[in-house]
């Protein structure tokens, strides 16, 4: 099936240029200029992927990321940023971007950011499953067993549906969100290193910072506790990194 990715660049070499690359790696691709019309897009075709520049008239990149996230639309989203300092960078993490680049960039590094983010985001075969992003052969299983299911205590994330609940309430999160989850879902109680967990993100990276874990963290915190500042399940091990619990099992309200 051919993947569609919208390009949201207003420079129209760049844009010309991202089209070229992505159009010999089999992708449909619509290019748009401004952030209006990117958001229009996203909403019309529900593309595989948004290609995001940062600075563009009308709406900039970081308000269409605001709007597409508050609207729990799950498309994966590559940002395109100038600004290189780290707490630029994090904001756009923090407002729930899969991945960014910096300009100026090759187009190969960017290619490669591309075909990372898309074999791990397709929602063909959900991201996220224990293995590290496995993909559902053939396209089976559009009904999971709840031997699927993964849970912990009253989190339930469910990788065939894609669906992450707490206490029977939904939760929407981005395609990086959940697979970090997963990860730390498919072993509870299991210490997981930054750089493993960055690992499940993106791959061996040298160009990923570690900081972008401590983003996608606090973001999920913030959607599975019940107060993001004392968090009872998705855990800080000082000096380590995270790991997911029960937190029933941990106050003894519940047998062990």
């Amino acid at each position: 099936m051919c993947t569609h990715v919208v390009v949201a660049e207003d420079d129209g070499k760049q844009a010309e240029l991202i089209r070229r690359y992505l159009e010999r790696e089999g992708h449909r691709v619509t290019v748009v200029g401004d952030g209006r019309a990117a958001l229009e897009e996203v909403r019309r075709a529900a593309p595989d992927l948004l290609v995001l520049d940062v600075m563009m008239p009308r709406t900039d990149g970081l308000d269409v990321l605001r709007v597409l996230r508050a609207e729990a639309r799950e498309v994966p989203v590559l940002m395109l940023t100038a600004r290189t300092t780290e707490d630029d960078l994090l904001l756009g993490l923090d407002l729930g971007a899969d991945d960014y680049v910096t300009k100026p960039y090759s187009p190969r590094e960017l290619m490669a950011r591309v075909r990372t983010l898309l074999r791990r985001t397709r929602w063909a075969g959900p991201p996220g499953t224990a293995d590290g992003g496995a993909q559902d052969p053939g396209g089976q299983g559009s009904g999971a067993r709840d031997s699927d299911v993964l849970t912990v205590g009253t989190l339930a994330l469910d990788p065939l549906r894609h669906e992450i609940s707490v206490e029977g309430r939904p939760v929407v999160c981005t395609p990086s969100e959940f697979r970090l989850l997963a990860a730390l879902a498919a072993e509870p109680d299991r210490v997981f290193e930054r750089r493993r967990l960055l690992a499940e993100l993106h791959g061996f990276d040298k160009y990923i910072s570690d900081r972008t874990v401590d983003m996608h963290i606090m973001n999920l915190r913030k959607k599975i506790e019940p107060a993001p500042r004392r968090p009872v399940r998705l855990l800080t091990v000082f000096g380590v990194g995270y790991k997911l619990t029960d937190p029933a099992r941990r106050t003894g309200s519940a047998p062990a």
